[in-house]
């Protein structure tokens, strides 16, 4: 979200800009998670910023060492929401996901 500050006293003090360009966000509400990670698969998803893989890789070495299946996905920028190819990838093939943050 940016704000632009006022140009002049008659305008608003701030104006947000919404970066989904949403006119009207659905809120839902987050789910729970699962009790267990035994039988699922993780996706692991970097978002194109620097040392995320290296995150990533990490959280991976950890998963696998206990069993745990893993894919390995990520966003071309962090400009831009992911394709629409790689989210069906991710919600068909995998049951949870971590998504390596920066900033």
């Amino acid at each position: 979200m940016t704000v632009s500050t006022a140009a002049s006293p008659a305008t608003p003090a701030a104006i947000l800009h919404d970066p989904t360009s949403e006119l009207a966000p659905e809120m839902r509400p987050r789910r729970a998670a699962p009790p267990s990670l035994e039988g699922r698969v993780v996706a692991l998803q970097g978002i194109g910023k620097q040392r995320s893989d290296e995150f990533l890789d990490h959280v991976k070495t950890r998963l696998e060492a206990r069993g745990i299946a893993t894919i390995r996905t990520d966003k071309p920028t962090n400009a831009r929401r992911a394709p629409t190819g790689l989210l069906q990838r991710i919600a068909t093939e995998a049951d949870v996901v971590v998504q390596a943050l920066a900033d």
